[in-house]
């Protein structure tokens, strides 16, 4: 599935539409803690795009503000990876230095979400809270529209998108688990253990 899909599915007005280039020298300046994350940087993004800014002004949704959380505008950004870029790393680092709640639509056709909370120790700067979630949103398309989300205020327009994104990647971890566990029990020279593996599995797939 293409970036451009993704981006339609959720039905932004065009008044929401900033359509910026971002210039790697913000990722590396706020996301990039060692010089191993500035080499996955500059090696691995072909472009960051600021594709479009939800706030009060753009989508008419209040903002959310409290002692742990601030959503004062969610970012829509699409990112171009170059061959062989560690994708997963560079979510995260996308995520960490981006000053709002992220919605990343990737070139590899994964969109990623993850929440943001007040940093105990140092004022004015945001870092994640909980799991950053990352799946194709393939099955879930449908249920993007901004159209269908809650507008109470941005906080809940943001964790209604997480919420969708949950089932599918518990589903994905729990298959994965169960891929291991079926190559575990193949291998399993002893019948005892083979019978707990195949029970793990079982329970995995009904789960």
């Amino acid at each position: 599935m293409s970036p451009h899909e993704i981006l339609a599915a959720f039905a932004l007005p065009a008044q929401a539409m900033v359509n910026q280039r971002i210039a790697k020298k913000l990722l590396l300046e706020n996301g990039a803690p060692t010089g191993a994350d500035k080499k996955a940087i500059n090696e691995g993004i072909e472009e960051l795009t600021w594709a479009a800014a939800l706030k009060p002004t753009t989508i008419g949704v209040p903002a959310y503000e409290d002692a742990e959380r601030q959503y004062l505008e969610i970012a829509v950004l699409t990112v171009a990876y170059r061959e062989k870029a560690r994708t997963g790393r560079l979510r995260e680092l996308i995520h960490r230095a981006i000053p709002y709640p992220v919605v990343l639509i990737g070139s590899d056709g994964v969109l990623s979400l993850a929440e943001l909370r007040h940093a105990q120790n140092e004022a004015g700067k945001m870092v994640l809270d909980g799991g950053l979630l990352a799946i194709d949103p393939a099955p879930i398309l449908s249920k993007l529209a901004l159209a269908q989300q809650p507008t109470t205020d941005l906080a809940a327009l943001y964790r209604r998108w997480y919420s969708l994104l949950l089932p599918l990647v518990r589903r994905a971890e729990r298959l994965a688990d169960i891929d291991d566990l079926r190559r575990e029990a193949a291998k399993e020279p002893q019948l005892a253990r083979r019978v707990e593996l195949n029970l793990r599995i079982k329970q995995l797939n009904e789960e």
